[in-house]
């Protein structure tokens, strides 16, 4: 077993709102956020993780929510300048902060650029105002144009547009639209994604009319062809980019790299080699539990047994286009390649996997039927 790459998620609780298809660990906004006092308590759960780093820097880092746009340039400052002291980046680290349109005003991203976040992802999720307040966001298409534009001209290294579609009541045509005048804001990233309807949030209790499977189906597919036409490159389920552009943060989770995990409930996944070991950790979820000093932000941490190991595994490689080199595998996992062996001959056998040598490859019909493949993997 072989030590992966490490990188580092960040979690910010607070929204303005709870949106009603968020099952995120997310809190509605009462009073003034607690900024200050929130990132000394970052910066203590990061030191009582620091036995897990092993030696590594910091690949890449996602601050995430929430709305992490709710917290100043100079909470980030403070918060990145000390990351980087008590581990160290690589060089080219990537640090992503998701933004909500609703929350960001002029200049707010040249701020958080100034404290060294280098990629922004704004969560748009639809460019029509119906649809908007349909999924409870604060935003309108105006604020999403902006910022778009701000992030354009903040000096990132590249930004993102989240985009949702099978919202309620969407026609082909709506989201091809909403498609459309995303690709014309020329991000050099794109999540687009299907609205699920999530256990636990407003719309599992009184769900909206989605659309038909066949509609769904049309969207997927001439969605996907316009983004093509458009030079962008499905590089993973959701993930499409310029050349050059992909997440390198979901990339390392997506090829069973580690990640520490720090605020209210964020999830962590680190190797232990000497032991032949993967933990996976959470912290405590709600903010007051997180940020009272008698109690440890550790909520909970559990081993990955060996039997579970290949099923996580390719549970993330095969999300990915690209292929998934089989080193990797004994590397990350610590099992040997004879231990999976009959499992891959049966998906090959079944045309959803191809071996190419030294990798294995999704084919495209193990693309369409993904969770056939991941259950073929049990």
């Amino acid at each position: 077993m072989k030590l992966p790459p490490l990188s580092l998620y960040i979690h910010v609780p607070w929204c303005v709102q709870k949106c009603p298809y968020c099952d995120f660990n997310s809190h509605g906004q009462k009073g003034t956020i607690p900024e200050t006092e929130y990132v000394q308590h970052l910066l203590a759960d990061l030191q009582q993780d620091l036995h897990l780093v092993q030696g590594r820097k910091i690949h890449s880092i996602f601050v995430g929510g929430g709305t992490p746009s709710l917290l100043s340039g100079k909470a980030y400052d403070t918060l990145l300048s000390e990351i980087e002291r008590l581990i160290g980046f690589e060089p080219n680290i990537e640090i992503t902060l998701e933004a909500n349109p609703g929350t960001v005003e002029k200049d707010r991203f040249k701020h958080y650029v100034t404290a060294g976040i280098n990629r922004i992802s704004i969560g748009v999720q639809s460019m029509q105002s119906d649809k908007l307040k349909a999924l409870g966001r604060i935003h309108d298409e105006q604020e999403a144009v902006n910022a778009a534009h701000e992030a354009e001209q903040a000096g990132l290294n590249s930004f993102n547009l989240d985009l949702m579609h099978g919202l309620p009541n969407q026609t082909l045509d709506d989201a091809l639209s909403d498609l459309r005048e995303a690709i014309a804001l020329n991000p050099p990233h794109l999540s687009w994604y299907q609205l699920t309807i999530e256990p636990n949030t407003q719309f599992a209790s009184k769900p909206p009319v989605l659309p038909e499977d066949d509609i769904l189906w049309d969207i997927q597919e001439q969605g996907q062809q316009l983004l093509a036409e458009h030079g962008y490159e499905q590089y993973e389920i959701s993930g499409y980019s310029k050349k050059g552009f992909q997440c390198q943060h979901n990339l390392n989770y997506w090829r069973f790299g580690d990640y520490l995990g720090i605020g209210c409930g964020a999830h962590g996944k680190i190797t232990l080699p000497d032991d032949n070991r993967i933990v996976r950790t959470v912290k405590v979820k709600h903010p007051r539990g997180y940020m009272d000093l008698t109690k440890p932000y550790m909520d909970s941490t559990w081993d990955v047994s060996e039997e579970e190991r290949p099923f996580e595994f390719f549970m993330n490689r095969f999300r990915l286009q690209e292929a998934c080199p089989k080193q990797d595998f004994e590397d990350f996992t610590g099992l040997a390649l004879e231990s999976v062996q009959p499992l891959i001959d049966d998906a090959i056998k079944k045309e959803l996997l191809e071996d190419i040598g030294h990798s294995w490859l999704v084919t495209i019909k193990g693309h369409r039927y993904l969770n056939d493949l991941l259950e073929s993997m049990v």
